[in-house]
């Protein structure tokens, strides 16, 4: 409730933290849209954090995210008050991640069904550091329609605090639940037709989060990687996709665009509301998936892993097809 009340005020013109995103042309909104839902979200994470933090103060992990997420979402408000350089920007992620790596939030070992590869301290570091950069930019780079955000943010939080609890790790599924309700809250306003946006302060700092609990859970053993992968791949996938689409085509690949394949659906005539019912669809069917797969046989576990690199390969070459019906630009 606290982060509904916060965004409603937020998204009135008067309030101290009314800032409008204007749109330019690799935006999907045709109206100036206050941003500042992200600052919501995260007040009220915070708030339950503090709470948290102050009956179990031994859960370093917790502290480690708090600070390292405080710093960035520092950085991401001036960002979206004053636009701030790209390399300035890539630094910040990268001592960020790099800080909760270094504090003993790593990854120690890449599993897949049936095979687990053992990583090196430096190693592990390295690809934890590249995991959680990653994660902060592609929750960016995938903030571009309404509902869809917030609605990964509900679906991805919800399925690991479950997972957790599932483990007998109750603080940590607490802790996700509370992510997941604060951004409940925020995506009353920003369902399509959106009221307000979560701007870079949310995306970037969930984006964190969202890799830090992957690890930490992973860390715990709480589930395996793939299956945080999984849960988080409607977001991954596209974004990944679509990078390395954008890098063999030799394209600036740090310049704001429209090639995603959740703005090409709505340009190509869904719309917001159509395009992100449909990817809610997959965040519940990739969110029963993992929690069914975490401890399924082998066999059900790459049946689960194959079945959805289908659907997402189906999934593309639909899009691909609707712009060569509808002629719209790929």
């Amino acid at each position: 409730m606290f982060s509904l009340w916060l965004t409603a005020r937020f998204s009135k013109p008067g309030s101290l933290l009314y800032v409008l995103d204007h749109p330019n042309a690799r935006s999907l909104h045709t109206a100036p849209t206050p941003r500042m839902g992200g600052v919501a979200i995260l007040a009220a994470v915070y708030l339950a954090g503090i709470a948290a933090v102050l009956r179990r103060p031994d859960l370093a992990a917790l502290w480690s995210l708090g600070i390292a997420g405080a710093v960035l979402a520092c950085v991401a408000y001036v960002d979206d008050r004053r636009p701030l350089p790209a390399s300035f920007r890539a630094l910040v992620h990268l001592a960020v991640a790099g800080a909760l790596a270094i504090s003993g939030l790593y990854l120690t070992e890449i599993d897949l069904p049936g095979f687990d590869l053992r990583v090196a301290g430096w190693l592990g570091v390295t690809v934890t550091i590249g995991l959680m950069a990653w994660m902060i930019n592609l929750y960016n780079f995938m903030d571009g329609m309404d509902g869809f955000a917030g609605g990964m943010t509900v679906s991805g939080f919800a399925t690991l605090s479950a997972l957790g609890w599932l483990a007998g790790h109750p603080d940590f599924a607490l802790v996700s639940a509370v992510i997941a309700a604060s951004a409940v809250g925020f995506l009353v306003c920003n369902f399509p037709p959106a009221r307000i946006f979560m701007g870079d302060v949310g995306s970037s700092t969930l984006g964190l989060f969202a890799a830090g609990f992957v690890v930490w859970g992973v860390r715990e053993r709480m589930f395996p990687l793939w299956c945080a992968i999984l849960i988080f791949s409607p977001f991954i996938v596209d974004a990944t996709v679509t990078l390395v689409r954008r890098l063999v085509r030799g394209e600036r690949i740090w310049e704001p665009h429209r090639t995603h394949y959740y703005q090409r659906l709505v340009r190509a005539g869904w719309g917001h509301r159509r395009t992100v019912l449909l990817q809610y669809a997959f965040m519940l069917g990739c969110s029963v998936s993992a929690v069914v797969g975490v401890h399924a046989s082998e066999g059900m576990q790459w049946a689960i892993i194959v079945g959805w690199t289908l659907i997402y390969g189906t999934y593309f070459l639909g899009v691909n097809r609707l712009e060569a019906r509808v002629g719209s630009p790929a």
